[in-house]
């Protein structure tokens, strides 16, 4: 039977916090210096960045490849098209992945890594621009590349300062800048970043919100006339599975009114007899609502900001066809209870 260790003593707590401190402090050295005008290359490398009409290429080998994946990966998502390369692979047939048009970000902390440095010379040759990302302005890589983001001297949170581990944080928060600096420089927009991600949550959001309803006027969802009474209203609105508010319309048949069950719950605890009164002189008059052109991220910020547990939505004549119950919003898992 297996023994579970025992918890993490001080020590070992204090490693943890140290190796913590050790990326966050390169990072943020490398912030200050950016600050105070100690990294002009990076302005260079944006403007490389911002005029490439194809896709950005991102290399490097071993760790540095996958923090390249990733930076590629984020270029992608704020609307840059990207793809990651082996460099020993391209230098074995994947070349033909590169095109005209490209921008080459090519990644190797000491700058001398000898596959990244042939095919940043080959690139050269063909006219491919170039950003480098290593130790030095001095390493052979940047001397081969248009523009070169000099990460300065670092010393790794390994205790041996083997293991690439601050360096490479260095190399992902500097492509994470480059990446949202020409996001910026090209106005991308949240409605830009939701378009690339159709999956999950983010996609979720962009559905419309006719499209989720699950009370429908016409079928589940009634409606009923502001001049009714509270008690000719609750029996207007139907038996069995009911929505947790009455919608109430004017004689044109446009909305006028919302009547939640909670209103209901406080007119009888306060006032019994208001069941006899016209619905109108209890309802929440020209409640916010929705048009059938809006989408459920639109629901889910209306629920967020204003605490809203059902929202009617109307058609272009404010006329209502269905209402949001936030139960199901929390059942696309777009709201938590």
């Amino acid at each position: 039977m297996h023994r579970l260790p025992a918890a993490a003593d001080d020590s070992e707590r204090d490693f943890f916090a140290d190796a913590l401190s050790a990326e966050a402090g390169t990072v943020e050295r490398i912030a200050a210096r950016v600050r105070s005008g100690g990294m002009p290359q990076l302005a260079r490398a944006l403007d490389v960045l911002s005029l490439c009409e194809g896709h950005v290429v991102v290399s490097g080998m071993g760790k540095s490849g996958l923090i390249g994946a990733k930076i590629s990966a984020t270029l992608s998502s704020l609307k840059q098209p990207s793809h990651a390369i082996h460099p020993a692979e391209a230098l074995h047939g994947d070349l033909g992945r590169i095109r005209r048009g490209d921008v080459a970000l090519l990644l190797s902390y000491s700058g001398e890594t000898d596959e990244l440095v042939t095919l940043a010379s080959i690139l050269k040759a063909d006219g491919v621009p170039r950003i480098g990302m290593s130790r030095s302005d001095g390493s052979s890589l940047a001397r081969l590349c248009d523009a070169h983001v000099s990460i300065g001297d670092v010393e790794e949170a390994c205790p041996l300062n083997l293991a690439p581990t601050a360096s490479t944080t260095a190399m992902l928060a500097l492509g994470d800048a480059l990446a949202l600096a020409l996001a910026r420089r090209r106005n991308f927009v949240a409605d830009d970043f939701h378009k690339n991600h159709p999956g999950g949550m983010l996609g979720a959001g962009l559905r419309p919100i006719t499209d989720m309803l699950r009370f429908r006027v016409g079928d589940n969802l009634g409606v009923v006339s502001d001049s009714t009474t509270v008690r000719e209203a609750l029996t207007q609105s139907g038996t069995g599975r009911r929505a947790g508010a009455i919608i109430l319309v004017d004689e044109a048949g446009r909305l006028s009114g919302i009547f939640t069950d909670g209103d209901l719950r406080r007119l009888i605890n306060e006032d019994p007899a208001g069941l006899a009164l016209p619905i109108r002189e209890k309802m929440t008059p020209q409640p916010i609502h929705l048009g059938v052109d809006d989408l459920v991220r639109d629901a889910v910020r209306l629920v967020r900001e204003r605490r809203l547990d059902e929202i009617p939505v109307l058609d272009r004549d404010g006329r209502p066809v269905g209402l949001v119950d936030v139960q199901d919003l929390v059942a696309m898992k777009v709201v938590q209870e």
